[in-house]
């Protein structure tokens, strides 16, 4: 997990229970999609931290907001989402943006649009991936 200008300590608050639900400012609409990417658990999302579950929604097909990430990010700290603010916020901008920018090369190296490739699957075209 990159720190960024983020304190040390504002990264280290411990989630409570196992529903994603259960993480400040996550709700059940969000959960849903850290579960179409098999992270079901808040211990998980908790472990993999606010950069790395995001830029796995963003391959996934979900597509950029950062209001999206900064709530995330403030949640796994225990803060609401309206805490980010000035300097910080910033920051996480910038964070966001890196994210952004490495989930769309990664969609590009792959040869083929995760929206496009979701559809495919979806409606039976391809053989899925056992593996996957």
């Amino acid at each position: 997990m990159s720190s960024g200008s983020l304190g040390k300590s504002r990264e280290t608050h411990r989630i409570m229970g196992n529903a994603i639900s259960s993480i400040r400012n996550l709700g059940p609409a969000t959960e849903a999609e850290f579960h179409k990417i098999g992270v079901t658990t808040a211990e998980q999302l908790q472990d993999l931290g606010p950069d790395v579950a995001y830029r796995m929604l963003l391959e996934n097909g979900v597509r950029p907001h950062f209001i999206g990430y900064y709530v995330l990010v403030m949640g796994l700290q225990g803060r609401p989402w309206n805490d980010c603010k000035g300097a910080e916020k910033q920051a996480l901008r910038k964070r966001f943006d890196q994210i952004k920018a490495t989930a769309k090369q990664s969609a590009s190296d792959s040869g083929i649009s995760h929206d496009l490739d979701r559809a495919l699957d979806l409606i039976g075209v391809r053989k899925r991936d056992p593996r996957a």
